[in-house]
């Protein structure tokens, strides 16, 4: 079901399937800022990855000598969750544990997603709490999509030193890197070639945001604060670019043993929380 929030200066649509922004606008103009989505190049919009970032090995991980599968980036982005606050900048909703979830993923868990409008920014904030007596061990991530053209740039707050991390045709990642060019230091350019290695996955950032640049104004300022890392992608020549801050990472092409082991792997103990926060700003 969608819900709508405003203030004076947005208006923003979610959809409780999924806690999944649905659309990102100026009050009183047409330009919408969020892809709308298209099952015949990429059906998402701005997904919640959770309780994994990226593919599992095998779409498996092992806890306590048990099995389970997961799907890549895992459940939350395909499941409804509750309506917990509606007002007129701020809506909140909550997905918890249930028979469902344990069978792939055996914690108790409560996941709150909030989306605040202030001024010309919209805030989003996931809470993941560990409902259950033992730790939890878990991975949370934002995949927004935004509206762009070939010939635009993402632009960072500094200088970087971009390398990203291979992934293979099953997503796991390959364990080198390459680099990606940037022009000025600062200017990452879309072109029909800058995703022929699947996505980009970037880490060690002096940027706490990055701006999408079109036309040579700035349409948008993404600000993903403390990510370790950073995933950048669309599909090959798609009219849209992925911002996306990730606490967690794809497995690599070596299982294994013990979820314990994931590399980027977070750790709640008993009625502990972790807070991720990240906001986009509209010019």
């Amino acid at each position: 079901m969608l819900y709508h929030i405003e203030n004076e200066q947005l208006f923003c649509a979610v959809d409780s399937q999924g806690a999944q922004l649905h659309s990102v606008k100026c009050r009183g103009q047409k330009t919408e800022y969020l892809w709308q989505g298209d099952p015949a190049v990429w059906y998402g919009q701005a997904p919640i990855l959770f309780p994994f970032v990226g593919q599992l090995h095998g779409g498996q991980f092992t806890y306590d000598g048990v099995s389970y599968n997961c799907p890549k980036h895992g459940f939350a982005r395909n499941s409804a969750f509750e309506l917990l606050e509606h007002k007129q900048n701020r809506i909140s909703f909550l997905l918890k544990s249930n028979e469902n979830t344990r069978a792939v993923y055996p914690f108790d868990f409560a996941l709150t997603v909030t989306f605040k409008l202030i001024e010309n920014t919209l805030h989003v904030r996931a809470d993941a709490e560990n409902a259950g007596g033992g730790e939890m061990f878990f991975s949370i991530g934002a995949h927004p999509g935004f509206n762009c053209a070939m010939g635009d740039i993402l632009r960072f707050e500094a200088i970087e030193n971009l390398q990203s991390e291979y992934i293979d045709a099953k997503s796991l990642l390959v364990g080198d890197t390459y680099p990606v060019p940037l022009q000025d230091g600062t200017d990452l350019l879309l072109h029909p070639h800058l995703f022929d290695h699947d996505a980009l996955i970037l880490k060690d950032l002096r940027s706490k945001h990055v701006t999408l640049v079109r036309n040579g104004r700035n349409a948008l300022r993404m600000d993903f604060g403390n990510a370790p890392v950073l995933g950048i992608w669309a599909k090959p020549n798609a009219p849209y670019v992925c911002i996306e801050p990730w606490f967690g990472i794809n497995d690599g092409q070596t299982l294994n043993a013990d979820l314990r082991q994931k590399r980027g792997i977070l750790r709640l103990g008993a009625g502990e929380a972790f807070a991720q926060n990240w906001s986009v700003k509209i010019f």
